[in-house]
This record gives C-alpha cells, sequence and structure tokens, in this order.
C-alpha cells in the first residue's frame, strides 16, 4: 500500500478465513483504515492482489466487480449516514440499487434491519434525531440491507461510550454467530479486540508490515515482539489521554 509513492504497508500475506471475526489492529497512523479501503477497492493497491473467494477483486471487470461488492457489507468509522434521508430512507439505498424489489417489499426488509439492531419504531427518524450510538446500529442495518456473506467495520467503538460500544460488540458476535457472517474490523480498542477476536493481525508502522497474527490472547500472552507486546498490554495513559477509572478497568479486562 502506497500514498505518491511513499509506502505505507508492503509484504502483506494473510487470509481472513469464512465465518470468522478477523481483526485488523495497529497503533494510529499504521494504515489499519488504508488496508480497509484496499479490501473494499476503494483504493488499488501499489503491487499485489486481493482475492476475494479465490477471484482477483482489484482486476476484476466492472460486472465481476460490482458482484462482489453485492456480496460486501462496510460500516465506516462515522456511520456515513445521509443527513438528509431517514434511517428506513438510508437502510433503503443498497436494495433500491442491486435489487429489484419493489418498494412494499424494500420497506419490510428496512424494517427487519431496523429491528435487528434494536431500532424498530425508528425509520422515520433523521441522523441528526438520534444519538452516535443509535446511528452507529443504524449503519449496520444498512450495512446488513443485502444479506452480506462479508461485513467490514472501520472503528465500530470510535466515539461511543464503553457501555455503548460493548453492546455494538455483542451484536457483531450475533451477526456471527447466528448469520455465519464474516467478519473484519479495524480496531485499536483492546476490550473489543479481546472480547470479538477469532484472530487479529498487527500492523507494524515502524518495520511497515503485518508481524504477527493469531489470536490475541495468546498474542499478549507470547507476544512475539515488543511492540505487539507494548500494544496488547498498554496502559489507558498510553493511548493519548488520561481516562476514567470505568475506563482503565475496561481496557485491562
Amino acid at each position: 500500500m502506497a500514498y505518491d509513492g511513499r509506502v505505507v504497508m508492503q509484504e502483506l500475506a494473510f487470509q481472513v478465513q469464512r465465518g470468522e471475526i478477523f481483526v485488523i489492529m495497529g497503533g494510529s497512523g499504521s494504515g489499519k483504515s488504508t488496508l480497509l479501503k484496499h479490501l473494499i477497492g476503494l483504493r488499488e493497491p501499489a503491487k499485489g492482489e486481493i482475492l476475494f473467494d479465490g477471484a482477483d477483486f482489484g482486476h476484476a471487470d466492472e460486472t465481476t466487480r460490482r458482484g462482489m461488492l453485492r456480496r460486501m457489507g462496510v460500516l465506516f468509522q462515522n456511520g456515513a449516514l445521509w443527513s438528509g434521508l431517514t434511517l428506513a430512507e438510508n437502510v433503503a439505498l443498497p436494495m433500491e440499487a442491486y435489487t429489484e424489489l419493489p418498494p412494499k417489499a424494500i420497506a419490510e426488509v428496512v424494517s427487519l434491519k431496523l429491528a435487528l439492531v434494536g431500532l424498530r419504531g425508528f425509520e422515520a427518524f433523521y441522523p441528526s434525531e438520534i444519538s452516535g450510538g443509535m446511528r452507529k446500529r443504524a449503519a449496520l442495518a444498512r450495512a446488513m440491507a443485502l444479506d452480506p456473506e462479508v461485513l467490514l467495520f472501520d472503528e465500530p467503538s470510535s466515539g461511543l461510550d464503553p457501555i455503548t460500544a460493548s453492546r455494538l460488540d455483542d451484536l457483531i458476535l450475533q451477526l456471527r454467530d447466528s448469520f455465519g457472517t464474516t467478519i473484519v474490523v479495524v480496531s485499536h480498542d483492546l476490550s473489543s479486540i479481546f472480547k470479538i477476536a477469532d484472530r487479529a493481525g498487527f500492523l507494524d508502522i515502524g518495520q511497515k508490515t503485518m508481524t504477527a497474527l493469531g489470536n490475541p490472547t495468546d498474542l499478549r500472552n507470547n507476544p512475539p515482539s515488543e511492540e505487539v507486546r507494548r500494544f496488547l498490554t498498554r496502559s489507558s495513559e498510553v493511548v493519548g489521554h488520561p481516562a476514567s477509572d470505568l475506563q482503565r478497568t475496561r481496557i485491562l479486562q
């Protein structure tokens, strides 16, 4: 991965297994969100291939690529909801773009998806009328609109209080367990990483590559490098700001 010739990450080689929760972790500026953008086709790799179910996603023709995207759902860090549309209208957008369902059927699916994330009855609300945690859940309902095989999350707990973030983690686990969804999560939040990840890959900003891959608890107990040990055992102050006792407890659990 590179910007204007400057290498961000190189020699990345990993697989996400069907039905697992895979976390991309690392410090600020390590390229976590950039890697996610490559995985969903918003950026092209400077070198190498991205394979989706064995097919070359990066070099696929438009029809094939559109079919692959139809099998993915993405939750961006800020939710990326359209402010001028209601929650129902936001969730309906993927179905209007990718299916030929009639309006009545779309409305029924929208209500179901919002109910799955705990937002039954909020169809007519606008994003500005609900809390940050509710906006994240509404964005998740939109990402789930087409029943994707793969869901990708960019820092889902960012900006959320610990309780709301924990509930979102529970919802991610429920999606995997109930529907067999493959989930890729970009995160630096330790409590979330240890709670949801089957496996995690660590992006080392110094070495510009993935230097660890495995279950995060195993990596914490047997760190392959000092950078991995420091990241997985850091205190809240190391993140960059003091935290409350509740936050410290959450990070250390």
